[in-house]
């Protein structure tokens, strides 16, 4: 039968379809889906989703019934999916063979659930068709089993790829936590290796160290003329073979050498057996400082090791290498010194002041300042270096102070005798005020000239070139802008130039100042010293001059110009040692003219004796006082100028000689005090100038008033009044514009209790003398025997006291002469009627009545006299209307009160009375009344024409 060939095919592919199915299951399902579409293959359909339905192998493999039914079971017990047998027989079976093969449909049995095995016509006509289609099918199967078999294989290497890549990287990282592990133990290693040749390096220096100073102490020997025989008991100098000029050379040396002396004199213990540096005492007369007392000149230890015996040679190295800048600088300023003197012949012929800078004085030392520079910047850079506080450094500071000593005695001894004499020139041709400014001047020239060449020796050129290149640009600029000026003001400008105006020399002046402020080598205390000690001249000069001045003008003029010349001084830090000369000469003016003006307010004041002549008031007011210039004017023509200017010129003569008059009207001793306060105001110190007026008004208060009791004797009652208010008032009015307080405190020992504390400590057996406590019976005698008694001093409050009781005398005593016999009629009153009762008062004579109207008539007749002459009085005294006028309102006030007080007492006196009726009484208080009216009348016509 024809069943035999379908029959071959299934397990092909069963064997196929198990491959397959196995080979798939096992990836997931979207391994299994995504590898589908990757097919690529043209010859393979794609195949078309079909609906899901259960796998049937009855069509090739047709099972017994007892093994459908028991698939059936198992597709009954695993619910999968069923197609039902009547919908399969209702399909047509040639629609079944139209259907599309594909792989699932070529691995499941056809849908129908009946074979009929029975017909054999049919089952040759499905073999053939069949069979061809099994072949198709299977031919794309095969295709497409191989396909997904390709993508199995790459999918498994790709998986396979990945956990190689995975083991890989895990391999990596283990490798890389090992690569950390091991390059933090060969960084610790490395760290350590070189902590250890750090180590190792230190100690071989440490270890190489002596060696070298060692060797350079026995090398430089030779070099600096030192020998060390017998072992180094004996040193001997010789020359040397190294020159200070060779700058490197002899610098590298003194690196040695000072690097020696500080190991060998702190690690190696010298300075503790030989002493350190200056330990014995240094002065500026010795050669080489403390240094060779204290070590190199100390003898041979054999005991003492070999590092202290090493430091002894190189303390004599560094003295002998310091020996050798010393003859450079040192000897060189002195050995220049002398051959200036004995050219020039000095101190015995004084060089003349304005040949002094171009002398030899100044130019040989330039010619010496340049080498001299050097070797002492080279010390300087070796303090600097080493510090202050090591043990080299000391022999070099000893080195540096020596030679500013040897400058600064050469440059005194070469310009004191010329300074002075010069000084001594100046007062013998302008005076002493002349010559204090002159000299002043001189000194801050030649503070000026020396510090620039002491800068020349001892200044830091590298400061002073840094600084001379900052200015350089300005100085270019300042040159150009005076070319411009120059050439616009032709032969002005070159005639101006020339007179050597000084401002012509500013832009230098400001330049070097600025150069100056760079570096501050010239505040050296000895180049200061020195400095001070030539600007003394000037002290010494001056103050031989004062001690023979009395004159007040001259020592103020002395003063102001001694100021003036010390803020000029002050300007610049180059003269400060000129202004502080000035400054000492200022204190000795101010002493003489503090003692001349005592002295002078002693005699003139305190001590003054008034003539008859000095208390002829007021006819001393009369005779001086200032006349009206007559002044004839002409006709203006060609003359008309000349005499308009002789005019003017008269008129102000006329002015200051008016103001002589009424200057020379006051009081000698006001006038001495305003005239001694107003010059010294000025050039004293205020504490002092206070101290001063307060004692010279109290003394002056008290010759006003001594002077207006001998006016009242001479000249009467409203003469001396008005003397005394005159000048009262003056004296304030001069004395407000000093702004001064004019308080003080005086304080003075008061023994009074001295006797009775003498006569306790006699009395005390236990004294205890020596006690240190305040039991000492010393300490409570001069506790309780002496006391300070303090009284407070205000002259300015003395003097409105003063002032006030004397305006209240004039008032009084005017009211007195201008009532005449009223004033006594009123206090006669008052008198009678101190007890209340006017019985007395009535019965009195002096209220007779008539007695009463011939007193108020003659005070009424006498009235207009004693007017004019009050009114005279207060003109000649009183210049200022305004002062007349504050006088006169209390007289006035005084006048209306007395005058209301006598009507009182009038009017108490009744009728039939005393000679009194009201026909007398009326008469006698129109009396009083045009009594009041002719004063107030009086007073306001002065008021009115004031």
């Amino acid at each position: 039968m024809s069943s035999s060939k379908p029959l071959s095919a299934p397990p092909k592919m069963s064997s196929l379809s198990s491959r397959g199915v196995n080979s798939t299951s096992s990836m997931s399902p979207t391994r299994a889906s995504g590898s589908l579409p990757s097919n690529k293959n043209p010859a393979v359909p794609t195949p078309t989703r079909q609906p899901y339905s259960s796998p049937s192998y009855e069509t090739f493999a047709p099972r017994t019934a007892a093994q459908r039914e028991r698939m059936g079971r198992v597709a009954a017990l695993t619910a999968g999916p069923w197609s039902s047998a009547n919908n399969e027989e209702q399909k047509d079976s040639s629609s079944d063979f139209d259907e599309p093969i594909t792989l699932t449909s070529a691995m499941c049995p056809p849908k129908s659930s009946t074979y009929n095995t029975s017909s054999s016509s049919n089952d040759s006509t499905i073999s053939s068709v069949t069979d061809q289609k099994i072949n198709n099918t299977l031919q794309h199967t095969i295709n497409a089993t191989q396909n997904l078999s390709t993508l199995i294989k790459h999918t498994a290497s790709l998986r396979l790829a990945l956990r190689a890549s995975i083991n890989i990287a895990n391999d990596v990282s283990e490798r890389h936590s090992d690569l950390l592990r091991h390059s933090g133990e060969l960084s610790a290693a490395a760290e350590r290796l070189q902590h250890e040749e750090q180590v190792l390096t230190r100690r071989a220096e440490e270890i190489g160290k002596p060696l070298k100073h060692y060797d350079a102490v026995d090398r430089i020997g030779p070099l600096v003329g030192v020998l060390f025989k017998e072992g180094g008991r004996v040193v001997v100098r010789g020359i040397a073979k190294l020159h200070v000029d060779n700058d490197e050379e002899f610098v590298r040396v003194l690196e040695e050498i000072d690097e020696a002396v500080e190991f060998f004199g702190e690690d190696g213990g010298g300075a503790e057996v030989f002493g350190r540096p200056g330990s014995g005492g240094s002065s500026s007369n010795n050669r080489r400082g403390g240094r060779e007392r204290t070590a190199s000149q100390q003898p041979f230890q054999a005991t003492a090791s070999g590092s202290a015996e090493y430091y002894r040679r190189a303390c004599a190295l560094q003295d002998a290498a310091l020996e050798l800048l010393r003859v450079g600088v040192a000897d060189r300023i002195s050995q220049t010194s002398s051959q200036i003197q004995d050219a020039l012949k000095l101190p015995k012929v004084p060089i003349a002041a304005d040949k002094l800078e171009a002398s030899l004085v100044y130019t040989r030392f330039h010619g010496i300042s340049r080498r001299s520079n050097a070797l002492i910047n080279i010390a300087r850079k070796r303090v600097e270096t080493l510090g202050s506080g090591s043990l080299a450094a000391s022999s070099y500071e000893d080195f540096l102070t020596l030679c500013r000593n040897t400058y600064c005695g050469a440059r005194e001894t070469l310009l004191t005798t010329t300074i002075r004499s010069h000084m001594d020139i100046l007062k013998e041709r302008h005076g002493l005020v002349g010559m204090t400014r002159l000299a002043s001047v001189f000194l801050i020239r030649l503070c000026t000239v020396e510090t620039a060449l002491y800068l020349d020796f001892f200044g830091d050129p590298d400061k002073r070139r840094q600084t001379t290149k900052k200015v350089k640009g300005a100085t270019s600029d300042g040159d150009d802008e005076k070319e411009a000026e120059e050439n616009e003001g032709g032969d002005d400008a070159s005639a101006f130039k020339r007179l050597g105006s000084s401002s012509s020399h500013q832009p230098g002046t400001a330049i070097a100042s600025q150069i100056l402020s760079e570096d501050a080598t010239y505040r050296d205390a000895e180049f200061q010293s020195m400095l001070g000690s030539l600007c003394s001249a000037l002290h010494r000069t001056i103050r031989r001059g004062l001690v023979s001045v009395l004159d007040l003008d001259v020592l103020c003029q002395v003063v102001s110009v001694l100021r003036e010349e010390r803020s000029a001084a002050n300007s610049t830090s180059t003269t400060l040692a000129a202004a502080r000369a000035v400054s000492g000469v200022i204190q000795d003016a101010q002493e003489r003219l503090i003692f001349c003006a005592n002295t002078s307010l002693h005699k003139e004041v305190v001590r003054f004796k008034p003539t008859s002549a000095d208390l002829n008031y007021p006819g001393k007011l009369l005779g001086e006082k200032p006349k009206a210039a007559i002044i004839i004017e002409g006709e203006e023509g060609a003359g008309g100028a000349t005499k308009k200017a002789e005019k003017e010129e008269a008129e102000i003569n006329d002015a200051v000689a008016a103001q002589l008059r009424v200057y020379e009207s006051w009081f000698p001793p006001m006038r001495s005090v305003l005239r001694i306060l107003s010059k010294i105001f000025r050039v004293v110190e205020p504490r002092v100038f206070e101290d001063i007026a307060l004692s010279a008004v109290q003394a002056c208060t008290k010759s006003l008033k001594d002077g207006s009791s001998h006016i009242l004797r001479a000249s009467g009652q409203i003469h001396a009044d008005l003397f005394l208010v005159k000048h009262l008032l003056i004296l304030r009015e001069q004395l407000s514009p000093f702004d001064i307080q004019l308080r003080s405190v005086e304080r003075q020992l008061d023994f009074s209790e001295a006797g009775k504390a003498v006569s306790r400590f006699l009395a005390n057996r236990n004294r205890r003398l020596f006690s240190m406590s305040t039991e000492n019976a010393l300490v409570t005698l001069l506790r309780e025997g002496v006391s300070v008694q303090e009284s407070s001093v205000d002259s300015k409050r003395d003097l409105e006291d003063c002032l006030r009781s004397a305006c209240n005398d004039f008032i009084e005593h005017t009211t007195s002469s201008l009532l005449g016999p009223i004033s006594r009629f009123v206090d006669q009153c008052k008198n009678a009627s101190s007890d209340g009762s006017t019985d007395i008062l009535r019965k009195e004579s002096f209220m007779n009545g008539i007695v009463v109207k011939g007193m108020f008539g003659n005070a009424y007749d006498n009235l207009e006299s004693e007017l004019g002459n009050v009114s005279t009085q207060m003109k000649l005294y009183l210049e200022n209307s305004s002062t007349q006028s504050i006088l006169l309102k209390p007289v006035v006030r005084k006048i209306t009160r007395a005058l209301e007080e006598a009507r009182r007492f009038i009017d108490e006196v009744p009728n039939d009375e005393n000679d009194w009726d009201t026909e007398l009484r009326d008469e006698v208080l129109k009396s009083a009344s045009a009594f009041e009216t002719r004063v107030k009348a009086a007073t306001s016509t002065k008021q009115g024409s004031n």
